[in-house]
Order: structure tokens, then sequence, then C-alpha cells
């Protein structure tokens, strides 16, 4: 099982070099051939978009005033762990909700919206859901937080580089060969099959489009 806890978003770089070497050498590691190992994991990485991972409800709710903020919702410690066992990449992740009030006299509750994607490429959408998480303010409380799960499911089969690319990726390159210098993820081919069988878990809250707006201009 993969753990991993996710710290803004994450992507694969297509500009590395992907050395997925057996042995002893870790990631980040200088083997003994001089190169930097880098490894790439199937499993798909989970992330908050840009601009989704807060929320600011106002009242009255039209209003974009910053005097009008009635309720501000965060999302943060977003971690998961991948199962490669079996046919599937099963991604199960949590996340913390935060959000405080301005108003902090009597109980409330507050419903605030979250979605969760899966992105292959970090452009195709392949299924999407929509969930709530319900905070509860206690009297004259201005804090509450609650813990929320979103979960993937992506064929092994989709997210393993073909066979031929793996091997192109894998093989070692002295000094003295005539591509030793050559990065291979130089090659479209290569490129275009990392992208194919890159997946992303996407967490943030479903925003109305002047949500969206808010967050990009505030």
């Amino acid at each position: 099982m993969l753990n991993r806890t996710i710290v803004g978003r994450t992507t694969i770089g297509l500009g590395l070099v992907l050395a997925m070497l057996s042995g002893c050498s870790r990631k980040g590691e200088v083997d003994e051939t001089g190169g930097i190992v880098q490894i790439r994991s199937a499993c798909p990485s989970a992330a908050i978009p840009a601009g989704t991972g807060d929320i600011t409800l106002f009242n009255p709710a039209g209003s974009s005033d910053s005097r009008a903020i009635d309720v501000v919702g965060v999302i943060s410690n977003l971690t998961s762990t991948c199962s490669d066992a079996g046919e599937q990449l099963a991604t199960q992740a949590t996340f913390t909700v935060t959000a405080t009030r301005t108003d902090t006299g009597a109980a409330r509750e507050v419903v605030l919206p979250y979605f969760s994607v899966v992105v292959r490429g970090a452009t195709s959408v392949i299924a999407k859901r929509v969930g709530q998480v319900r905070l509860n303010f206690a009297p004259g409380e201005a804090r509450a937080s609650v813990t929320a799960s979103a979960a993937s499911y992506v064929d092994k089969s989709a997210a393993t580089l073909p066979p031929e690319i793996d091997k192109e990726i894998r093989r070692n390159r002295k000094p003295g060969d005539e591509d030793a210098a050559t990065d291979p993820m130089a090659r479209p081919d290569v490129r275009d099959a990392i992208t194919r069988t890159s997946f992303e878990l996407l967490v943030g809250f479903n925003l109305t489009a002047a949500q969206l707006q808010y967050n990009a201009t505030r």
C-alpha cells in the first residue's frame, strides 16, 4: 500500500527522466552510474486544484462585499492511500474541511458542496462525483471542522506504461553511448505514453461561477 501526503496540486513532470530502477536505489538518490533515481507510481496522485480549495458564503447571498462575508470554508490535510491489489488501482483520500463564521450567536449547521474527479493526462475528466459536508457550529463558536473522503478506481492496465516505453526509460545509458546525453522524455511517443497513463484524483469545493470568479480576483 502506498501512503502519501499532498501539499497543493501534484502532477507528473514531463520534463524529468523517470528512471524506474530495481535494487536499493531510492527516490532522489544518485545511483552508481551518476543518474538521479525518480520513481513513477501508477497510483493516481491526489490534489486540490488551484482556486477550489476554499469557499466564501455571503449574507446577503448576492453580495461580494468583504463586510458581507458570512462563512469561509477551507479544504486541508488531503492525504491518500493506494491499493494495487487486483485489476484496479483503488485510491482512498481523506481531507479536512474547516469553516469559520462571522455571526457566532446561536448553534448553526452549514452544508458545503465538494467534488471529486478522476483526470487522465491532466486534461480528460473520466469520472466525477459531488458530495456534501455538514459543519455544526456550537453556540458562540466561530469555528467548526469535519473530515470527509473521496475515492477513485482506475484500471491498472490503463495506468501501466507499454512494455517498449518502460524498457526505453529503464535502459541504462553509459558515458560514450551515442544517446547517452539524450533525454528519453524528448521523444514524443514517450511523453504521450506517460501522459496517457497518468491519473489524478482531484478534490475541491463545487463552486458556482460567481464563487470561482471571487476566488480568482479577490
